[in-house]
């Protein structure tokens, strides 16, 4: 699906204590702890750069960005987890480190909104924030002492959040759970051919989707290329591709693993490269589509949050199907995918980048926004009154390499945990992976599935 081929890269509150603040704020700030200092516009966190303090791609405790919240006087400083002494601060009109003993570490904290905070100089009415972002470019790393604004709004995230128990069954709603989901589910070189020659010699998975289904993946990445017989499963294009397979025969599998599953619920996600006519004439071939299509559009989601799923199954709504697909050029077009149950995933989720990089070699553990860039800024951390997106979480590389595909799965549970759950301050919902047969991301997903994310 996300290749170097095809490249895509188009933010419950808070669960911490309160603690008294200093006699001179108004506002309450959390209990001192360690915490990340994350932007609420880009979702990236503070970190320490060689004495500047940078906006860096949430990265756990492997790049400098864990600080200590702690009081000092009248005031509170954010001290370095891994240097001591040094404190968050400024210089002038730029963010840097500082001795914690100086004045220019000290902070008085106010509130910027639910559960965000605003970081500012005492006496003054300077504080810390994005620098503003250039034309056609993205926000600046160097972070600043400006004004106060939307860009001076942080979460103070917790390094280490107090989980919760997760509910019963029946009580358990969709943005609490976690559900396995293969990554370019149709690339599997059993069901038919996906990929021109060479390319096919690197399946993402290495079996059929009626065996993915059976052996519990729920949630399902597919290509959709257009060709003249319709909506087609290929890997970058249907040229020279042998034995395509059209989606809606992928999407019948679904539907018919569904009817003879009734407590079951699968989700979509469609990489979209076909007209809005064609995909609905191509879902239209599905037998018993309409009976299961679960439309969150048309039930007050966005208004009164996520049902539970134990309610979606009782109603028979347990088909999702999502479009990387842009609403504005369907818009264009005269025809919305949503008008016939494809939901725009930008509208009702946020994703991480799709790559750890090369199928060999390094790694990059960092999980931030794969909507972030000049023109696009959905950070991970988005969130709106009363309703959360879900989260998915693409735990891949560039190419898929069984050995490696197997060693990346047991770090799975890993970096959900250190990485992607601070980044977007909730629990990730799907966790999409090569080769799922291997390296067993399936207990990731149940070690995800016990608790919940504050």
């Amino acid at each position: 699906m996300r290749t170097p081929h095809a490249l895509l890269a188009t933010t419950a509150a808070l669960a911490a204590a309160v603690v008294a603040p200093p006699s001179h704020a108004a506002t309450a700030v959390p209990a001192p702890g360690a915490y990340y200092v994350q932007s609420a516009v880009t979702g990236l966190d503070a970190a320490d750069n060689g004495g500047a303090v940078e906006q860096h791609r949430p990265k756990g405790n492997e790049d400098h960005q864990q600080w200590n919240l702690r009081t000092s006087g009248s005031s509170y400083v954010l001290e370095s987890t891994d240097t001591a002494g040094s404190c968050l601060g400024r210089f002038g009109d730029q963010a840097r480190t500082v001795s914690c003993a100086s004045a220019d570490a000290a902070w008085e904290i106010g509130t910027a909104g639910t559960d965000r905070y605003t970081l500012k100089a005492p006496g003054t009415d300077r504080y810390l924030t994005v620098a503003p972002q250039p034309s056609g470019a993205n926000y600046p790393a160097q972070l600043a002492i400006g004004t106060s604004g939307t860009l001076a709004a942080w979460y103070l995230t917790p390094v280490a959040p107090a989980t919760g128990p997760m509910p019963p069954q029946d009580r358990r709603t969709l943005d609490q759970v976690t559900f396995l989901t293969a990554h370019n589910a149709y690339a599997n070189g059993v069901d038919g051919g996906f990929a021109p020659p060479f390319v096919n010699f690197f399946p993402n998975q290495a079996r059929g989707i009626d065996r993915q289904l059976t052996d519990g993946v729920r949630g399902f990445m597919l290509d959709i290329h257009q060709t003249p017989d319709g909506a087609i499963l290929c890997h970058n294009s249907c040229t020279l591709v042998s034995r395509p397979v059209a989606l809606w025969v992928d999407v019948q599998r679904m539907v018919n693993f569904l009817k003879a599953n009734p407590d079951q619920f699968v989700t979509v996600f469609l990489e979209d490269y076909v007209d809005p006519g064609v995909l609905r004439s191509e879902l239209a071939r599905v037998s018993g589509l309409s009976d299961v299509l679960y439309r969150p559009d048309r039930t007050g989601v966005r208004q009164s949050g996520w049902p539970r799923l134990a309610d979606l199954i009782a109603a028979n709504q347990r088909l999702l199907i999502f479009t990387d697909h842009s609403r504005s050029a369907d818009e264009s077009a005269g025809l919305t995918r949503d008008s016939f149950g494809v939901m725009y995933q930008r509208e009702w989720t946020v994703e991480n980048y799709w790559s750890m990089g090369s199928g060999l070699g390094s790694s990059d553990w960092s999980c931030y926004s794969r909507w972030y860039d000049p023109g696009t800024n959905i950070p991970l951390t988005r969130t709106e009154t009363g309703f959360r997106p879900l989260f998915v979480m693409n735990h891949f590389r560039d190419a898929t390499i069984a050995s490696t595909a197997g060693t990346d799965s047991t770090k799975l549970a890993d970096r959900a945990r250190r990485f992607c759950e601070p980044a977007a301050r909730k629990k990730p919902n799907f966790l999409a992976v090569d080769r799922y047969d291997l390296g067993d991301p399936a207990s990731a997903v149940a070690a995800l599935n016990t608790y919940t994310y504050p």
